[in-house]
């Protein structure tokens, strides 16, 4: 991103996709104002609020802060298209140096926001990560049963990045704006956070995480919101994710088991191949073909399940080469259509 002027302020673009957030829409909002009004010395601010097809009053309620305050915009999607597409609509609207994306919720707090700013500013990173799992990082309130399936999904996911992101999954992050906007994402719904992560990675961004406190202290005190965190099924859906980085993996490991089962049936089958042969009773035919139809006739099992399995090992190792290339070639052909996008002049907004 080019560098600041010294007399100007940095700007920031806050992002609040909502979908049914009545209950809490209204609080969120005065608090997230009444915090960026503690930071206007050192940041100039929008806030962006994205009403995602709610069926309730949040669109109402959204229209009536920004006629009440010119920096703040409301837009709307007649229906619910989930939440990438509100995010991505939110990006495409962003005029801040820098875009902050929050919960509704507000399940991690509007201090967040500087936080999040501040590290983006001085490290100058791409991506900016708010991470409850990292050491500094607390989890508050969340069910037991939530909270380790976010944690283990996270950690599969991490295994399969590279770069030792502890939260790949959140969705409270700062962005260079400029930086966002080359990334042409995809996704429709919660997996646009890994999608973000994946291709920031590919295009060798950097990505800082800080450490957050995930609360849920108020989701608890309003059990009636119908909120757009469907939190089970996103934690689900980025648990596969995980197949965006290292898709080989989920190929080439379950390919290596299958083979050590095939090569022990083999391998049994073979010994007691050569062990009929050189143990021919008298009078029997000597014959390896002999010998292998005796060792056959004891256990068929065996020359089956390591025949079978053996096929198997290979489709699957043969696959995993495959997508291996194959992600090779997407990502060299997604760094240089990011590169021609960069040296394309913006269009006027």
């Amino acid at each position: 991103m080019a560098e600041q002027s010294s007399d100007r302020l940095p700007s920031l673009t806050i992002v609040l996709p909502a979908y049914n957030e009545e209950a809490l829409i209204a609080k969120t909002l005065d608090r997230v104002l009444d915090y960026l009004a503690g930071i206007e010395d050192r940041y100039t601010w929008e806030i962006l609020a994205i009403n995602d097809g709610s069926r309730d009053k949040t669109g109402e309620i959204l229209d009536r802060y920004a006629a009440q305050n010119d920096r703040i915009r409301a837009l709307h999607h007649h229906t619910n298209f989930n939440l990438g597409q509100a995010l991505r609509y939110a990006f495409a609207n962003a005029n801040g140096d820098y875009t902050i994306v929050l919960d509704s919720d507000l399940s991690y707090g509007p201090d967040h926001i500087g936080q999040l700013a501040d590290a983006i500013v001085e490290t100058r990173a791409k991506v900016v990560i708010a991470s409850p799992y990292i050491k500094g990082g607390k989890v508050t309130a969340v069910p037991w049963v939530r909270e380790k399936l976010s944690r283990w999904a996270n950690r599969l996911l991490s295994m399969s990045a590279k770069g030792h992101i502890s939260t790949l999954t959140g969705m409270v992050r700062a962005y260079d704006t400029v930086f966002l906007h080359k990334l042409n994402l995809k996704a429709w719904d919660f997996e646009i956070n890994t999608e973000i992560i994946y291709k920031a990675q590919v295009l060798r961004a950097l990505i800082v995480e800080i450490p957050a406190h995930l609360d849920w202290s108020d989701q608890l005190e309003v059990p009636e919101r119908g909120s757009s965190i469907r939190v089970l099924r996103g934690i689900l859906g980025q648990g596969f994710s995980s197949f965006l980085f290292r898709p080989f993996f989920y190929f080439i490991v379950p390919g290596l088991l299958v083979a050590i089962a095939a090569f022990y049936s083999l391998g049994w089958s073979a010994y007691h191949t050569f062990h009929e042969l050189l143990n021919v009773p008298p009078g029997a035919e000597a014959s390896f073909s002999a010998a292998v139809a005796r060792a056959y006739a004891f256990s068929p099992h065996s020359f089956l399940v390591g025949g079978i399995a053996l096929l198997v090992a290979i489709q699957l190792v043969s696959l995993g080469i495959m997508s291996a290339q194959q992600k090779r070639y997407f990502e060299e052909l997604f760094h240089l259509g990011s590169s021609v996008l960069s040296r394309t002049p913006p269009l006027n907004r």
